[in-house]
């Protein structure tokens, strides 16, 4: 009986999920707020150019700057945590491969210097701008270019982190095996790399024409 009660109270809290509750909290408070602007008359006040027209460009661009390295630093992260796991349980059985599978972490590594370099470049554009031009068309530009242009690099250097980082053990645990296959996942691991730089350059094109605020 105590057995059946423990069982049902383990698949009560597995099935407890933070995300799912927090997805029904923000719907619930953006659907009470929403309501109560209608039935109050102010239903006017929902309008989501009018706060864009109005929101700081400062803001955004600090946002964009911010998931430019936060995400790439994440993402380099993940990765070595993958890699280095699997080389150092594969070391065990070869110690061989411990030196010859670095490369793997540095290209994770990579990822964060990415990351670094573009909101370094990002962030020379942010000036002191006159209080009465800081929503102008040339500084809302400016802040959502460099929103968007950061949010660009922080989620292509995220998704290259893993993709390297899932690569990297796998020619860590091949290469424990066969080190003849060493080469050839090294071949698949650049190309993953190569997507952290493909995002560095598509954010630099985004942010390219931006000029400082004014």
């Amino acid at each position: 009986m105590s057995t059946a009660k423990e069982s049902q109270n383990d698949s009560l809290i597995g099935s407890f999920s933070f995300t799912k509750c927090l997805n029904y909290t923000v719907v619930s408070v953006a659907t009470v707020y929403i309501l109560y602007k209608l039935f109050t008359g102010h239903g006017t006040d929902i309008n989501v150019g009018k706060f864009l027209e109005r929101s700081s460009p400062y803001m955004w661009a600090n946002i964009g700057i911010a998931s430019c390295i936060g995400l790439s630093v994440v993402g380099a992260a993940w990765g070595i945590f993958i890699t280095g796991s699997s080389i150092i349980g594969a070391g065990v059985r070869a110690p061989r491969i411990t030196t010859k599978n670095l490369i793997s972490i540095i290209f994770c590594e990579v990822v964060a210097i990415y990351g670094l370099i573009t909101s370094i470049i990002f962030s020379s554009k942010l000036t002191v701008a006159a209080p009465e031009n800081l929503l102008s068309k040339s500084n809302l530009y400016t802040g959502y270019s460099l929103f968007w242009a950061g949010l660009t690099v922080g989620v292509s250097n995220l998704i290259c982190g893993v993709a390297v980082g899932v690569t990297g053990a796998t020619a860590a645990i091949s290469d424990a095996s066969d080190s003849t296959l060493f080469v050839k996942i090294l071949v698949i691991e650049i190309f993953g790399s190569l997507l952290g730089i493909l995002g560095l350059i598509v954010g630099l094109l985004m942010a390219a024409k931006t000029v400082e605020f004014q």
